[in-house]
Order: structure tokens, then sequence, then C-alpha cells
């Protein structure tokens, strides 16, 4: 099944709205229904580079917001749909999967058909991707958020984690953005992960012309130095939110399909889960929104050092 992609004027003088702000000169969006509201629970969008650790970081977040006490769902938006393996020990069907299986007919679906228990209660849903050259991602996350809604599973949820694929280079993987209320960027300490969150950093101001989503940092991931990182977020108006070091035991928590929460217990895991509760209770305690300016492209290349 596939999506026609609507010019997002278009989209807006068919409902006879007027359109004070676009999404990026010449944006293309999939039409998503505006009806259609996740609701009370906070959400968060994770990007970044892709291969960055946005999933590590996503579950393990997940799982620090469901030690707090909080209802979670995660949803992964990667057609590899690996998002949630570690929270649930093994990889889900997806939306899409389940969709075909019921040649497109939503209405046929049961809730245990696309969403799964994982680790200490958090709900997981992998949202897949349309076939390879056909669709848009932004269908499917549509679609997901749509029929959460209408089984009532946003109902009881405190924290939605939209998961992201790779880098912001369309419409349709920026549909979370539609969802969310902060988009947290995972990067790295180096120019090319810095380069990506850029980019991010320039489609999130571009959908907070029109949505209430907002930027709420930077989580630094296999990083033992962040001087890079300070560097670009010092120019731009971003702020570190967390930190995590590049430690054996986040990699062999993969391998293990294992949360760090379920890790052996060493100083090292310690500080690490410390600092992903650190980093829960101040999203859920919330913070103003970062006006970041995102820099030219050669601009990036002169902070960062290279000729």
């Amino acid at each position: 099944m596939t999506t026609t992609s609507i010019p997002i004027t278009d989209l807006r003088r068919s409902r006879g709205a007027p359109a004070p702000h676009e999404d990026g000169e010449g944006s293309v969006q999939v039409a998503l229904d505006p009806a259609v509201r996740i609701g009370t629970a906070k959400v968060f969008a994770i990007y970044g580079k892709g291969g960055i650790g946005k999933s590590t970081t996503s579950s393990n977040l997940s799982a620090a917001f469901s030690h707090l006490g909080k209802r979670v769902l995660q949803i992964g938006c990667d057609p590899k749909h690996d998002s949630t393996f570690t929270l649930t020990k093994k990889m889900l069907p997806t939306v899409i999967d389940a969709l075909e299986a019921v040649d497109f007919h939503p209405e046929e679906l049961r809730v245990d058909d696309f969403v799964f228990p994982g680790y200490n209660g958090v709900m997981c849903v992998e949202a897949g991707g349309p076939p390879a050259g056909t669709g848009c991602g932004g269908y499917v996350v549509g679609q997901t958020v749509k029929l959460l809604k209408e089984h009532h599973l946003l109902d009881d949820t405190d924290v939605v984690i939209f998961d992201v694929l790779g880098d912001v280079v369309c419409g349709g993987f920026a549909a979370p953005l539609q969802h969310a209320d902060r988009a947290l960027i995972v990067t790295a300490n180096d120019f090319d992960s810095i380069f990506a969150m850029n980019r991010i950093v320039q489609a999130i101001g571009a959908k907070a012309k029109n949505y209430g989503v907002r930027l709420g940092g930077v989580i630094a991931n296999r990083s033992m130095a962040t001087d890079q990182i300070d560097r670009y977020t010092s120019r731009t108006g971003l702020r570190l939110a967390a930190q995590f070091p590049d430690l054996d035991a986040i990699r062999r928590s993969r391998l293990k399909k294992a949360t760090l929460f379920e890790m052996e217990d060493s100083p090292e895991v310690k500080a690490v889960q410390d600092e992903y509760l650190r980093l829960a209770e101040a999203l859920w305690r919330g913070s103003d929104p970062l006006p970041a300016v995102p820099m030219k492209d050669r601009d990036i290349f002169d902070l960062l050092g290279y000729d």
C-alpha cells in the first residue's frame, strides 16, 4: 500500500485554512490526520546519526522512566525493527507486518498483534517501514499512532518515546516531530555526528513553526570527552543533557539482549544507570525549550578544525 505525498500548502488550502508558516521552503509532507493526538503523555523523539546508538539510548531511557514508576511506550520507527529487542529479548513483528496480514484492514487487528510487553512493564511497538522504494515512513508513523489511539493504549501512558531512523532527511521520518513535545539528539564527540546533528536541528526548527515540538537537549553517547560537542552547542544555543562513555558493558548489553539495568553490578554500570535515571527525572520535570540556531555547513567545517 502506498500513500500520496502532498505539499503542505495544498493540504492546508484544501481545508480552507490559512498557512502563515510552512514546514520549510519546498517542504513535502505525508498527510497525517490532525485529529489524531497522543494525549496527555509526555512525548520524546530521539534522533541522531545512523549507528550512533539511538536504540540503546531509547531503550535504557524507557527502562529508566519505568524505574521512576512511569507507564512507558516505546515506538521504533526503523525498517530494521530492532529498537526494542533489548526490552523484549526478541525482534518484534512490525505494525506494517500486522497490517499486511489483514490486508490493511486495521479494524481487524488486536492489540497483541502489534503491542508487546517489555522490561519492567515498558510497552513496545515497532512501526517498521514501507518496502524499499515505495511509500513513506510518515504513513507508517501516522498509522501506528492512529492504531494506538483507537485501541485506547495511550490513555494510561505517561511517557512515549519515538526512536527514529537515522538523520532527518525527509518529511516522512520527521513525522514523529508532529507528535513530540521535545526532540533529543544523540551524538558522539566527532565531526560526522555533529554535522548530522546540525541537520536535525534544522528539521526541528522547521517543524517548530507549526507544531509544539521543541529541542530538549543533546545526549553525548560513546564519548569520554565532549570538547567538540561543547564547541557546537556553545555556538548554537543547545545544551548537553547527558553523557554516556564508550563502555564495553554497553556493547555487551546489546549482545545479551538486555538493558543496562539488567547487567552485572559494577561501579561503571551503576554510574551509567544513575545517569539514565538522572536524565529521565530531568525530562519528566521538564525544562524550557532550547531556541537553537543551526550553523551553515561551511561554518561547521571551520569550527571543528577541518581544512
